[in-house]
């Protein structure tokens, strides 16, 4: 069964409040929250106090996705603020054990990420260290892009490491992930879809959440 992520940077925030009651109210699995600093990635978001926000409207699982060019520095402040799981990039730490090893002593939950120019190879021999593999399947930064259909062969290089490692992370996938590819993605080996515009901008959001969770 597949997880889905609503990515809250997609939500309407003049009624934040109201899309995260949506988001429990409809059973979803966790909430994806994206942290950019407009230095690794050419945007800006949001920051702790944000998440702090949303924290104290919701018991959902908080997964907050550092597109940051110094992460480390502020794993202690997202963690006060109420992340569950913190997911970094290993474009900005190739060798990311002290990062995994100091979300561990946080008591969080960890995260590895990987952009869809990179070779899935750069991140696979550190899975061990992870509860989480993020694949991004755009280039991160800005909402509504396209998926990159290449990303599916990641997705799968990493389910098929995996499981011949008998690991326990999960797959999540971010970016142009939506009901028409959903199927295609979780067989690849997804665990988690993660979407934005397909989730916030849809007509009819539970039909797709019981969809994606029924995969």
């Amino acid at each position: 069964m597949a997880k889905i992520a609503p990515s809250i940077l997609a939500a309407d925030f003049a009624r934040l409040g109201e899309e995260i009651a949506d988001c429990d109210r409809l059973g979803v699995d966790l909430l994806h929250l994206d942290i950019m600093d407009g230095h690794f990635v050419p945007n800006i978001s949001y920051g702790p106090a944000i998440v702090k926000t949303i924290d104290s409207v919701t018991d959902s699982f908080l997964d907050v996705h550092l597109m940051l060019s110094e992460p480390e520095n502020y794993f202690e402040a997202f963690k006060k603020a109420g992340a569950d799981l913190i997911t970094f990039h290993i474009e900005i730490h190739p060798d990311p054990k002290a990062c995994a090893k100091q979300l561990r002593n946080l008591g969080l939950a960890t995260g590895i990420s990987l952009n869809p120019d990179k070779n899935i190879d750069l991140v696979l021999p550190h899975l061990h260290l992870f509860d989480y593999l993020l694949v991004m399947s755009v280039f991160p930064g800005f909402g509504g892009q396209s998926f990159i259909e290449s990303s599916i062969d990641t997705i799968r290089a990493a389910r098929e490491y995996i499981d011949a490692n008998k690991l326990n992370t999960k797959i999540e996938v971010d970016g142009g992930v939506d009901g028409g590819n959903a199927a295609k993605i979780v067989q690849a080996g997804a665990d988690v879809l993660v979407m934005g515009t397909a989730f916030f901008r849809a007509a009819d959001r539970k039909s797709l959440v019981t969809q994606t969770q029924a995969l």
